[in-house]
């Protein structure tokens, strides 16, 4: 029996992928997590074939979980759903292990052959990140600086891009505010600004943010 985890922070969002899932699979046993935190304790407790997972959700960062996954269950295959564009986190999720990456825009019926492929053991790509790929590999494109971020620094930029203070940051992601501190220092050497309205700025144009 095929066995599937959806991570993803919004309710509504789980229930359409599972009825989606159901259907095009109808003797899977699907699992939910609506964070983090459940996502690796149902990681932790059995094996997955697939895991459907977001990048934005509360606490740790999808792109954490990916990593997490990747080092409890070696054998189980991620395919990234997220609202965020190829451009702005595809490579780095397959980086760090991801069998595919997909916008949340996407239709039901792409879903559904992302989810084939992973599950047959390929990777899928869509055309747009093909062609980034392609790119990429050819020193056509030139690497962004956020793309020397961590993942951590990464979810550090995208709070402070909305609006969040040091202090709510620390709190969100059970760090200290010093910690924080040090990540954002760390993001200004790296991306060369120093305000958070040019972080906000930048991590708007580079489509890091809604």
């Amino acid at each position: 029996m095929t066995t599937i985890l959806i991570a993803d922070d919004h309710a509504v969002v789980r229930r359409g992928l599972r009825d989606i899932l159901a259907e095009a699979f109808p003797e899977a046993n699907i699992a939910e997590a609506g964070d983090s935190g459940q996502a690796t304790q149902l990681l932790l407790k059995q094996a997955f074939d697939l895991v459907v997972l977001d990048i934005n959700m509360p606490g740790r960062s999808g792109l954490e979980v990916l990593e997490e996954a990747r080092r409890l269950r070696p054998r189980t295959r991620v395919l990234v759903l997220s609202v965020y564009p190829e451009e702005a986190f595809a490579i780095r999720a397959f980086k760090l292990g991801a069998a595919g990456y997909l916008n949340k825009q996407s239709a039901p019926e792409e879903l559904v052959a992302a989810v084939k492929r992973v599950l047959a053991g390929g990777k899928y790509v869509t055309a747009v990140l093909a062609e980034r790929l392609a790119a990429v590999l050819g020193a056509e494109i030139e690497q962004a600086p956020h793309e020397t971020l961590s993942n951590r620094e990464l979810q550090v930029l995208r709070l402070i891009a909305t609006g969040k203070t040091l202090k709510e940051i620390a709190a969100e992601l059970s760090l200290s505010e010093k910690t924080v501190a040090t990540y954002r220092v760390r993001i200004t050497d790296k991306v060369g600004l120093s305000t958070n309205v040019e972080l906000a700025r930048y991590a708007l144009q580079h489509r890091l943010v809604d």
